[in-house]
Order: C-alpha cells, then sequence, then structure tokens
C-alpha cells in the first residue's frame, strides 16, 4: 500500500511540472467570436488534478507548487496574470518561546502580539502554533508572516467584545465602524494562515438567533444564558442596546444609517460583530488548511485584494447563524479558490464589490476569480454574485463545484439602486441535490432575506413599472453555464431581472433539472437554453413572459 502511495505521489508531481513547462492560453476570444462555446472548447480538467499536492516536508509545512493550480489557467476566456503563493522566509519561531499558554483559559494575546513583532523586526516567517487551546483576543498579521496551526491546534477567540477595538472598515458594502476582526490585516503583503488546526471566533456570543432556527432545548439554553428578547419574544439579543441600533439600520441589515459621535458608537458595541477574518488592502494573500469556524459575522472576508489563493479549508457556521457567510470575496482581483467546503448559515462562497453610492465611489470591481473543487452544503447560496456588487464583478470561472441542500444554487442577486456590471461569468460541471429553491436564480428585486422567506411571500403577481435608467440600475449580462445536474429543487429556474434592464446575454446548456415545478424565465433579453432538460412534477418545463429573443434549442 505505501509503494501505491509513493508512486501516486511521484506520477502527480511528473504532471505537475508537465503542467508547468507548458504555457497556458490566456485571454482568449469571446464564446460568440469563436463559433463555439467557450465549455466546449476547454475541456482541461482532470479528476487527479483536484486534489492537493502532499507536502514533501516532514515539519507539516506544505511545499506545494504554484503548479498544482496551473490547470485552471488553460484556455480561459479572459486575460489573467498567475496566481502565486506568498514568499515567506524560512524562520520558524513557536508561539510557546513568547510565554503563551494553551490551557483554553489563559488569555495570549500579548503573546501572539509579541511573537509577530519578534518576526516582523526579522523580515518575517513563520509563527508555529502548537496542539493546545490558545484563547486571545484579535491577531494582526504582519507582512511576510505565516500563521502555522499545528494538528490540534485550536486558536479560541475570546467572547470578551472589550478586547476588540472599534475601527472604521467597510461592511456589507458600506464605510461605517465594527469591532476589530479576530484576525486581520490592513495593507500588508505576502501573508499566509496555514496549517490543520482550527480557529473559532466564539460567534455565538455576538449573533441574535431566531427561536425559528433552532431546537426548543437550543432555544431555553441560550435564554438562560442571559441576554434580552424582542418584544414578540421570537428572537435572542445580547443586550438592549443591540437592538436600539438595530433600529436605526435598513431592515435586515447591519450598519447604523446616519452621522454619529464615538460615545454612540461605543454604546453599541454589541451590535458591532465582526467578520471572523478580515483582509483588507493586502497583497499576496494564502489560506490553507485550516478550518475557519463560528464567526461573529461572515467567516473570511478578502477586501480589495490582490493575488490571493484560498485553498484546501472547511469553512463552518451554524445553520442558524445571522449573516454567517462563508468567505465574501471583495472587490478582489486575481483570486484562486479551490478544493474547500463551506456548511454555514448564510451564502456560502459570495462576490461583492461594495454597495451603492459607496461601492461606486470605490469603483473596485472584483475580477479574475478562479473556483474550483468546492462543496457548499447548508447555505443560502451555494455561488452567489451580490448583492453589493455596485463596484461590477467579472471575468469569473467556477467549475466542478457540489452544492448539497443549499437554498440556492448559482445564486445573483441586487435591487435598484445599486449600479454596478456584473459579466462575463462562465460556470460549468455543477452538481446539485436536494435544492431548497432554485438551482440557478437571477433576482433583481432582492429584498434582504433569504431565497426561501422570499419564495413564502409570493402572491398574486403585480407586474413592476419600468424605472428611468441610470448609474443606480444594476445590469447583469454575458453569462454561460454548461453542464449543470440538479436532483431536486422546488423551481427549475427563475429569472426575474427589471422591466428597465433585463438580465442578458444568458446561455445554459446541458443541463438536466429535477424539480417541483419547472423554470420561470420574466424580464429577459438574448437568453438561449441548448439541450435543456428539466423534469417538472406539476406545470410545464418553462414559462416565459416580457423576454425578447428566447431561444430553446433540443
Amino acid at each position: 500500500m505505501k509503494s501505491k502511495l509513493i508512486s501516486r505521489q511521484v506520477l502527480k508531481t511528473l504532471v505537475l511540472s508537465a503542467l508547468c513547462a507548458t504555457t497556458p492560453t490566456a485571454g482568449a476570444s469571446s464564446p460568440e467570436e469563436s463559433g463555439t462555446s467557450f465549455f466546449a472548447r476547454n475541456t482541461v480538467y482532470a479528476p487527479e488534478m483536484h486534489e492537493t499536492t502532499p507536502s514533501t516536508a516532514t515539519d507539516g509545512y506544505r511545499t506545494a507548487s504554484d503548479c498544482e493550480f496551473a490547470h485552471l489557467y488553460n484556455n480561459l476566456p479572459f486575460e489573467m496574470p498567475r496566481v502565486t503563493r506568498p514568499e515567506i522566509p524560512d524562520r520558524r519561531v513557536c508561539l510557546t518561546d513568547f510565554g503563551a499558554v494553551g490551557d483554553g483559559v489563559t488569555l495570549n494575546t500579548e503573546a501572539f502580539a509579541r511573537a509577530i513583532d519578534a518576526l516582523a523586526e526579522q523580515g518575517g516567517g513563520h509563527l508555529d502554533v502548537p496542539a493546545g487551546i490558545w484563547l486571545t483576543g484579535p491577531i494582526t498579521l504582519r507582512s511576510n508572516i505565516d500563521l502555522h496551526l499545528d494538528k490540534n491546534a485550536v486558536i479560541l477567540f475570546s467572547p470578551d467584545k472589550d478586547l476588540y477595538p472599534i475601527i472604521e472598515t467597510s461592511f456589507e458594502g458600506l464605510d461605517t465602524r465594527r469591532c476589530t476582526s479576530p484576525i486581520n490585516a490592513y495593507r500588508e503583503k505576502n501573508i499566509s494562515i496555514t496549517g490543520e488546526g482550527v480557529i473559532d471566533g466564539s460567534g455565538d456570543a455576538w449573533r441574535p438567533l431566531k427561536k425559528s432556527k433552532v431546537t426548543s432545548s437550543q432555544w431555553k439554553e441560550k435564554v438562560a444564558s442571559g441576554g434580552v428578547l424582542n418584544e414578540k419574544g421570537n428572537t435572542w439579543y445580547p443586550s438592549e442596546d443591540y437592538i436600539r441600533a438595530e433600529q436605526l439600520s435598513e431592515k435586515g441589515l447591519n450598519v447604523p444609517l446616519g452621522e454619529f459621535n464615538d460615545e454612540f458608537w461605543e454604546s453599541i458595541r454589541d451590535f458591532l460583530r465582526p467578520v471572523m477574518v478580515s483582509i483588507r488592502e493586502c497583497e499576496n494573500v494564502l489560506l490553507e488548511g485550516p478550518t475557519f469556524q463560528n464567526s461573529p459575522a461572515w467567516n473570511i472576508h478578502p477586501l480589495m485584494c490582490t493575488n490571493v489563493i484560498v485553498n484546501d479549508i472547511v469553512v463552518r457556521n451554524p445553520a442558524y447563524s445571522q449573516n454567517g457567510d462563508g468567505i465574501d470575496i471583495e472587490s478582489c482581483e486575481n483570486v484562486i479558490l479551490t478544493n474547500s467546503s463551506f456548511d454555514v448559515g448564510d451564502d456560502g462562497i459570495c462576490i461583492k464589490s461594495g454597495k451603492d453610492e459607496d461601492g461606486r465611489r470605490r469603483a473596485m470591481p472584483t475580477r479574475n476569480l478562479l473556483i474550483d473543487n468546492c462543496f457548499v452544503y447548508h447555505g443560502h447560496g451555494g455561488f452567489v454574485v451580490g448583492s453589493e456588487m455596485s463596484g461590477g464583478v467579472e471575468n469569473i470561472v467556477v467549475s466542478n463545484c457540489r452544492f448539497l441542500g443549499t437554498d440556492v444554487g448559482l445564486r445573483f442577486k441586487s435591487k435598484r439602486g445599486r449600479g454596478g456590471v456584473v459579466r462575463n461569468i462562465y460556470i460549468r460541471d455543477i452538481y446539485m441535490t436536494d435544492i431548497v429553491t432554485e438551482p440557478l436564480l437571477f433576482d433583481l428585486f432582492y429584498g434582504n432575506m433569504s431565497a426561501v422567506d422570499a419564495m413564502k411571500q409570493e402572491g398574486e403577481y403585480k407586474e413592476p413599472e419600468a424605472m428611468p435608467v441610470d448609474e443606480t440600475t444594476p445590469e447583469f449580462r454575458d453569462i454561460y453555464i454548461e453542464r449543470v445536474v440538479c436532483n431536486g429543487a422546488a423551481r427549475a429556474m427563475y429569472f426575474n431581472g427589471l422591466p428597465e434592464m433585463p438580465v442578458s446575454n444568458i446561455h445554459v446548456t446541458d443541463c438536466v433539472i429535477t424539480g417541483r415545478t419547472g423554470a420561470q424565465i420574466c424580464f429577459s433579453k438574448d437568453v438561449t437554453l441548448t439541450n435543456v432538460t428539466i423534469h417538472p412534477e406539476e406545470g410545464e418545463p418553462i414559462t416565459t413572459y416580457k423576454v425578447e429573443n428566447y431561444e430553446y434549442i433540443e
């Protein structure tokens, strides 16, 4: 058995070397120009290549080459530079050398800071976190440093909110203030989080909880822990201050609207839930190996970063977690996300670029993103674009992913007021089961609620009036979807564009969907379904309304 494993590794090394020696074609012509679909021209994925290259090191640090991602670049329909791993100096220190104690009780905030500062003074290196439970406040990463978690290492962030200073940042696409994120970096270069351990954000201490989302025993336990209930008695909050701040925010959102002084912000600290991992305006970022779980708000949030690799991670949040997204990639450029799994309380893999005027003023689209071989289990959406996409989203390939039990599979959402253009999205080889609503959803009337709740509220149809088109009008176009299989959904597809700006140039090819009802395509333009088979339990396979230039090709 051992000899078989060795030969397998040797084979992979040879294959990866061959891939690295091959110069891929970038910037290929558009699907229309080539005369055939992007996917038909580019069959480049091999199952063996989806596995993570084994490390040959003996100390637990990976030595995998960037060549393991080479196959992702073959014949891309857009130009994209190679994304390489951060350059981390070969220098290592252990957290315990700086006074840390991994007993789950001792607070190690200062030990982490001393260790990182010591490495930074020497030009960087690896901070090794050994087995143990390392209770701590926020950890600030610096350039040229790798935070490495050994097997059985748990970084447990303290639920004491006073440890997390309130800072100016961005959340839900808006410039605002939040508590400092448990792991954070700002304008750093060459940073990484690697290893086999677990990072836990103690999110249960921060998040509100809806009674309808938990069992009776879980609810009783939460109420007994302290906090307060709303007037209806169906939602638990950490404090009255949280409720007061929520009333100052747009319904369903978490950013107080208005001008406030420092004293006010301090008074609503409980409300200012941070994302767990905040990487802002950084270059050359790697997340590889650990489990990230139980975040106060979103789990992982790269914001305005370039050259990011997320590989072989596990992201977990309770199904009941409010705003418990897996990863939100916002206004980033040149990103690889691969070989990872998500089981969360909100969107699994989400692409954003700022909200409304703040996002348009930032004017930084998310572009050049390759997503491959990922699983999403529970979540509001598997792969999601929006709703905060005011800076634009373009040049994305999503391939070889499985969405198992998510509310929606492929979810595109926005609303009037956002602005921004979403275009050049290429999706293929997606397999789904037990999708609660639709495997494919375009919703340009997003109302700050889950697709499940939105479907429950659907009543008698009232046709919307067309509005003037201006910078606040969102646009979704040039989206190519091929080889999707879905076994089980409430509705096969739902396209719901704006009367003044239909979703346009949407191509769906070689798909099989089984659901309770068929596809509904509304307010759309230049839609082509080719060899798409829909098996509804009731009604017609496909119905259309206010669709211009629709074509179905068997």
